[in-house]
């Protein structure tokens, strides 16, 4: 991949990267509830979802997905409902009080790398932009494994860091909320309605 090709492939990374989406509120839930430096868990979770994409589309499964209506539908819907779970999980979930924070708030680290895989795995529209996306910087008349390797590594980078260092840390700024009943009430709402939001997005934008 020359230098030129590659430094578009970054600045387009970092735009995708910076577009909110449930990937960034999954992360600044974590944030939230877990702390900062624990969210990453759920980020590598994320990545790993993304790695999946990446090798979908690479073996030319992403292909068959996007000209199977049926089973695109279906991974389609699949993904919003498990949003929209996320999402009445945290507008039902009881605010805790300081101790409980303190003592049982941060969540597993397993669980948060479970559930930002699936975040991100259930998306059938990632599999069908990688599918757009990818073309633009592999070279047929090239090696293949060499540009994937720094197509996939520019891209996990490139979205590590802007959701830890930009979403976990924004979520910092509302950690006083979380101090009280009312505040985490608030939050829950806040940020389960943005998860239901972007599933009714994943069904009716196509």
């Amino acid at each position: 991949m020359t230098l030129s090709l590659w430094l578009s492939l970054l600045g387009a990374s970092t735009l995708i990267s910076f577009t909110p989406g449930a990937g960034a509120i999954n992360t600044m839930t974590n944030s939230l509830n877990s702390g900062f430096r624990r969210s990453m868990w759920g980020i590598l979770g994320q990545q790993a979802a993304l790695l999946i994409h990446v090798a979908i589309v690479a073996a030319g499964v992403g292909l068959l997905v996007s000209r199977s209506p049926m089973l695109f539908t279906g991974i389609r819907y699949a993904g919003a409902a498990y949003l929209v779970y996320l999402g009445v999980r945290l507008i039902l979930a009881k605010p805790q009080g300081t101790e409980e924070i303190d003592m049982s708030g941060k969540e597993p680290a397993l669980k948060m790398f479970t559930r930002g895989l699936w975040v991100n795995l259930l998306n059938p529209k990632a599999i069908v932009f990688f599918l757009a996306f990818t073309p633009q910087f592999i070279r047929l008349d090239q090696p293949a494994l060499p540009q994937y390797a720094v197509f996939i590594t520019t891209i996990v980078v490139i979205d590590i860091l802007v959701m830890w260092l930009f979403f976990a840390a924004a979520a910092k700024s509302f950690s006083r909320f979380t101090a009280t009943e009312r505040g985490q009430r608030i939050l829950n709402l806040a940020f389960g309605t943005l998860f239901i939001f972007v599933a009714v997005l994943l069904v009716f934008i196509h």
